[in-house]
């Protein structure tokens, strides 16, 4: 009875210091498992690849990385998992709509660093010129389709191709909508990133 008694005493004290210590080693696995996979690419001289905000995403060859053990907007998670000028694609499929501008060109500003000197940035992200008004209304910030609540910007290609070329990087539009609800699609290849939610797949 005083065991019981005493575990109910203290409990509001402990549980928050164990569910912690829970936390952070869950975090500190996943960040070594990152650690590891990138190993493993510089020793069999594999090409980095990363994926971004990778959820339960996982495709052969390429490196899954998601919050909190890879949080982009952290410069030191960077350096604790890569080497500069190593990673030679990275790829992120609904990710950046999630972030503010300014976020966003942090992004770019501390992957240019990491990024190989062939490599590529795949984005993919929720149309603004999508000419479908139901569409938009589940993905503008605030809408009604799931994940939507947490939307911070409605990129369309003018937003998007501001902001890169206010970093210096070259870019290439595969598929996307003009401002007149035009669609425009070249020829792209998967070997260079997935896009499940894409014209082309």
């Amino acid at each position: 009875m005083m065991v019981n008694w005493l575990k109910r005493v203290l409990r509001p004290i402990y549980a928050p210091i164990v569910i912690q210590y829970r936390h952070q080693k869950a975090f500190r696995q996943q960040q070594e498992k990152i650690r590891h996979q990138v190993v493993a690419c510089y020793e069999s001289d594999q090409p980095i690849k990363v994926v971004i905000g990778a959820g339960l995403t996982a495709f052969d060859g390429w490196i899954a990385t998601d919050i909190p053990a890879f949080d982009i907007l952290k410069h030191e998670h960077w350096a604790i998992l890569f080497q500069p000028n190593t990673i030679h694609r990275m790829l992120a499929e609904h990710v950046f709509e999630h972030l503010t501008e300014a976020q966003f060109q942090d992004f770019l500003r501390v992957a240019r660093s990491y990024l190989a000197k062939d490599g590529r940035i795949r984005i993919a992200i929720p149309d603004g010129n999508h000419p479908d008004p139901a569409y938009i209304e589940r993905v503008r910030p605030n809408g009604t389709g799931e994940g939507a609540h947490d939307h911070k910007v409605l990129y369309t290609c003018d937003k998007i191709t501001r902001l890169l070329d206010h970093e210096g990087y070259e870019y290439e539009l595969v598929e996307y909508f003009d401002a007149g609800g035009q669609f425009h699609q070249i020829d792209w290849d998967n070997a260079d990133g997935y896009i499940k939610r894409s014209a082309e797949n």
